[in-house]
């Protein structure tokens, strides 16, 4: 939640909210706040106001384990969505932090955080995150290195430098793993195109600090734990 939505909800007018900021009386975890734009949560840090703590509703954060088939949306009159998955009385006001296609599997971010969403997704923040591939041909250390100086698709679209991780190679299966910090439509699945390959399966395994653990059952979900939620507030500081 933004700082000023926080304190507005403290019925704070926004005149007042400016005078408190120049005058260094609204702290976050002990610090002057910079904007009142920066992005806060109180589940996660002690807002104070004139020497006094803000009371907030704390943002809620999950991770799903996505299944091919259904699409990463609030709503669908057609399709299954992601939210369909989650239960009742926990997805009101969720929604996930980026795409994932209908087909693709992997981690999901849910929040009801906006602002956070926002600045995962920025280009600016460069946020990484990790795919396991299998494509229908060979791979080599040419795409290797074709990859870490940036794709260009067949309509010429120049993509910034990836990494790519050959698992295995064969003339007709390769699996690998590519990081990237863009979010362009359809990106690994026209990087792949671009070096002659074509994407069976994909499944993402880490995005922005996050994993996708090996015993969560796809379609399944839980709360952050203590280090991820570190990592909520690593991110939560940057927007300063």
């Amino acid at each position: 939640m933004r700082l000023d939505h926080l304190l507005a909800e403290q019925n704070i007018s926004r005149k007042r909210m400016k005078q408190l900021l120049q005058r260094g009386q609204i702290l976050v975890d002990g610090r002057a706040a910079r904007r009142l734009s920066q992005n806060v949560d109180c589940g996660l840090q002690t807002i104070c106001l004139e020497g006094k703590a803000v009371q907030g509703q704390p943002h809620r954060y999950w991770i799903l384990h996505k299944p091919a088939g259904y699409v990463t949306a609030n709503r669908d009159t057609e399709k299954a969505t992601v939210l369909d998955l989650i239960e009742e009385d926990c997805k009101e006001q969720l929604y996930s932090v980026g795409r994932l296609d209908r087909d693709t599997e992997g981690l999901l971010l849910l929040t009801d955080n906006g602002p956070l969403g926002f600045q995962l997704l920025h280009p600016q923040y460069h946020v990484d995150k990790t795919y396991y591939v299998e494509v229908n041909g060979p791979l080599s250390p040419d795409d290797v290195a074709a990859f870490a100086k940036g794709i260009v698709f067949l309509d010429g679209t120049v993509c910034q430098p990836a990494q790519l991780m050959i698992h295995s190679s064969a003339p007709f299966f390769s699996r690998a793993a590519v990081t990237l910090s863009e979010g362009k439509f359809h990106q690994i699945k026209k990087m792949f195109l671009a070096v002659g390959v074509k994407v069976i399966y994909l499944k993402r395994t880490h995005f922005a600090g996050f994993r996708l653990d090996t015993d969560l059952a796809k379609g399944n979900y839980r709360p952050l734990n203590q280090e991820e939620f570190q990592t909520i507030k690593r991110f939560l500081e940057e927007s300063w």
